[in-house]
């Protein structure tokens, strides 16, 4: 069955409990990591996975709150022994970037580093990223304040689907990439440039005919009270379930 581990559902400013957004994506013996904002290492061992059995990682976007953990886990999974191939995927401009940091590091010059394969996909929609034996995974540009890219995940052993918009405003982009799946994780770090409030990321959850609704990438230091409010205001425009995301979740996709 497959399944999406939050390792992180909190916006750009985290707190104890919520740290940066980002997912591991799982189905039989394939997993895949989508950004890298806080630091992996200490999440994944709490989640049972094991750090150099990543083989992939996507980055949707060059913002820190999703990219400023890779340099670590990169050098992390070097100090611990890693040999097998690694393979990023994001954006040109987000692999660029990436790339320009990287090189800050000096990485290349580590002693018996493991092979880094870069993989740029272009900006269009429903772009097929990735393929293995668990799942499909496609992207499409959604509207942030730099390339950004929301992903869609068609688990194959399970014949199931998720989408998790990333960073964006309300976008048809986002209604296509969830168009009947079976769930959508979209952000609620509130109405603005660049962002979506829980109402807005409701009202595409209905668009799409899903029939879950994960509200991830906001404020935890808010304040149960306040973010109970924005659960409500989300099951006042959506009639499926709506949950909120939180760290360590696992979401079960089937």
């Amino acid at each position: 069955m497959g399944e999406i581990v939050v390792l992180g559902s909190g916006s750009a400013v985290p707190d104890e409990h919520h740290a940066h957004t980002h997912l591991f994506v799982r189905e039989g013996e394939q997993g895949l990591l989508i950004d890298c904002g806080s630091n992996p290492v200490l999440h994944l061992p709490k989640a049972g996975i094991e750090i150099n059995s990543i083989t992939d990682i996507l980055f949707t976007h060059f913002h820190p709150d999703h990219i400023s953990g890779a340099p670590l886990l990169l050098m992390d999974m070097w100090l611990l022994g890693r040999s097998t191939p690694l393979h990023l995927y994001g954006l040109k401009h987000t692999l660029d970037c990436l790339e320009t940091l990287l090189d800050l590091y000096n990485w290349k010059a580590w002693p018996d580093f493991y092979p880094v394969h870069f993989h740029r996909f272009p900006d269009e929609p429903l772009t097929p990223v990735l393929e293995n034996d668990g799942f499909r995974v496609f992207a499409s540009p959604v509207k942030h304040m730099v390339p950004t890219a929301g992903v869609r995940i068609e688990f194959l052993l399970s014949q199931k689907s998720a989408a998790y918009s990333c960073d964006t405003e309300p976008c048809p982009q986002v209604v296509q990439l969830a168009s009947g799946a079976d769930l959508l994780i979209h952000e609620s770090a509130g109405e603005g440039v660049g962002h979506s409030s829980a109402e807005q990321a409701a009202e595409i959850a209905s668009e799409a005919g899903v029939q879950r609704l994960y509200l991830i990438h906001y404020d935890g230091r808010a304040g149960k009270a306040v973010l109970d409010a924005m659960a409500d205001s989300a099951r006042a425009a959506f009639h499926g379930e709506v949950h909120l995301a939180e760290d360590f979740m696992v979401i079960s996709v089937g």
